[in-house]
C-alpha cells in the first residue's frame, strides 16, 4: 500500500510496481489524495488514476486499485469510465475502492466542495448506484473501507467485494467483521462473498540492528517522528503498526489471518527501500501462506 501523496514520483513508482509484480505480491494499492497529509509541502506526489493506468500496463498478474477514490473528487459516471478503461488495460485486475472523502484540508486547498457527514454518505450510496449504471454489463469489484456501524458496514455488506479496516487491533477487527457478517445476511448475501482486508503501517528489519537503521530513516520521512530515536520510533508506532523482525511480525499476522483477514495492505513509506519488499517476499509471505 503506497501513499501516493507522500513522496511518490514516476521513477519510484516504476521500481515499486516492478518489485511487487516480480516478488509475487498479491495486490498493489495506492492512495487517492490531492496533497500530503503530513503537513509538509512541497513533496512529490502522483495522481492515483494515471499511476494505476501505468501500473496496469507494466504488470501482468498483480491486482491493482485505489485506496480509495473519494466521490467528492469525481462525478460517479466519470469515475466509472476511468475505472472501466484501467480495468480493461489490466485485463480485469482492478478493484475499485470508493469512499466518502474525509480530509477537509485538501478539499479546502483545491476548492472542492466538502459536504457534511450525512450528505457524503448519501452521496456514496447514490454514487455506487450511478457507477454501476455507467459500467453497464461490465462488473467491477468494489472495495468499501471503514468500521462505521450505522452506515459503512451496511453499505459494505450490500455492495462490496472487499471490506477494509485501517489499523485495527485484533478484538476490534473480530467484532467489526462479525457485524459485517450480520449485515451481509440481512442484505441477502453470504458473508464469504466479502473479502476481509486490513491496512496498517509497516516497520520491519531482518534483525534488531536493521530495524533500528530503518526506523531512523523513517523518522526523516514522517514529520511527527522527527527528533525521536530509533527505539522511540519503534515504541511509538508499535501499538498501531506492524513493527519488528519477521519473527515478531509473522505471529501477529497469523492471529489476524485466523480471525478472517484475507489480505494485508502494508503501508510502505520508505519508497526508495526495495529491500523491504524483498524481506517481505522472502521471510514473511511464505510464513503466512503456510499458516
Amino acid at each position: 500500500m503506497i501513499e501516493a501523496q507522500e513522496g511518490l514520483n514516476w521513477e519510484r513508482w516504476r521500481r515499486i510496481v516492478d518489485g511487487c509484480e516480480g516478488l509475487g505480491f498479491a495486490a498493489l494499492r495506492c492512495s487517492d489524495h490531492l496533497q500530503t497529509l503530513m503537513g509538509e509541502e512541497p513533496r512529490d506526489s502522483l495522481s492515483a488514476w494515471p499511476a494505476l493506468a501505468l501500473a496496469a500496463e507494466w504488470t501482468r498478474r498483480i491486482q491493482l486499485g485505489p485506496m480509495v477514490s473519494p466521490l467528492t473528487f469525481y462525478r460517479p459516471g466519470v469515475l466509472a469510465r476511468i475505472a472501466r478503461d484501467v480495468d480493461r488495460l489490466s485485463g480485469g485486475r482492478l478493484v475499485l475502492g470508493l469512499g466518502t472523502g474525509w480530509n477537509q484540508s485538501e478539499h479546502d486547498t483545491f476548492e472542492v466542495p466538502f459536504p457534511g457527514f450525512r450528505e457524503r454518505f448519501d452521496n456514496l450510496e447514490e454514487g455506487i448506484r450511478l457507477v454501476r449504471k455507467a459500467l453497464g454489463e461490465q462488473r467491477l469489484p468494489l472495495l468499501i473501507g471503514g468500521g462505521g456501524e450505522r452506515r459503512t458496514l451496511p453499505i459494505a455488506a450490500a455492495e462490496a467485494a472487499e471490506w477494509n479496516l485501517v489499523a485495527p487491533d485484533l478484538a476490534t477487527f473480530t467484532a467489526k467483521s462479525a457485524l459485517l457478517d450480520e449485515h451481509c445476511r440481512a442484505s441477502g448475501r453470504e458473508p464469504g462473498q466479502v473479502r476481509r482486508s486490513i491496512m496498517t503501517g509497516l516497520l520491519i528489519g531482518r534483525d534488531q540492528a536493521d530495524l533500528a537503521e530503518r526506523a531512523g530513516r523513517l523518522g526523516a520521512v514522517v514529520p511527527p517522528l522527527r527528533g525521536m530515536t530509533p527505539a522511540e520510533i519503534s515504541e511509538a508506532m508499535g501499538d498501531r503498526w506492524l513493527v519488528g523482525t519477521p519473527a515478531q511480525i509473522v505471529p501477529r499476522l497469523r492471529e489476524f489471518a485466523a480471525a478472517g483477514v484475507q489480505l494485508f495492505m502494508l503501508q510502505h513509506y520508505l519508497l526508495d527501500d526495495s529491500q523491504v519488499l524483498r524481506l517481505l517476499a522472502e521471510e514473511v509471505m511464505p510464513a503466512i501462506a503456510s499458516a
